[in-house]
């Protein structure tokens, strides 16, 4: 329980990311509100379409953790775009342990259930 309100946690930083980076980039007041918007808009749609718990379309586990992978790695990248290459790296890592954790929390289960 206490992993998945890390991940919800480390969602909510992605997208937190992504808007920072999109509001500080580009050259014009246009390009920062499009892109402070539309970045993180964009991931939370992907991100419920396929990565969410109840999620819109179900497709197998390694498209799931290729969403993740992207929208966390996404957020990563932001940070490190933004001037916080420490925070960037840690993040990246917090994440990584958080889904690597999640996924053999959630393979643990399906074996159990399967018995």
């Amino acid at each position: 329980m206490l992993n998945e309100g890390l991940a919800f946690l480390l969602e909510l930083a992605a997208l937190a990311a992504l808007a920072w980076w999109g509001f500080t980039t580009g050259g014009n007041a246009v390009v920062h509100i499009l892109l402070g918007i539309g970045t993180p808009v964009l991931a939370m749609i992907v991100w419920g379409a396929f990565a969410a718990p109840r999620a819109r379309f179900k497709v197998a586990l390694p498209f799931v953790l290729l969403v993740k992978a992207v929208v966390f790695g996404a957020g990563a990248l932001a940070l490190h775009g933004v001037g916080h290459p420490a925070l960037a790296a840690a993040f990246a890592v917090v994440a990584l342990l958080n889904t690597a954790l999640a996924t053999a929390d959630r393979d643990a289960a399906f074996r159990a259930a399967a018995q």
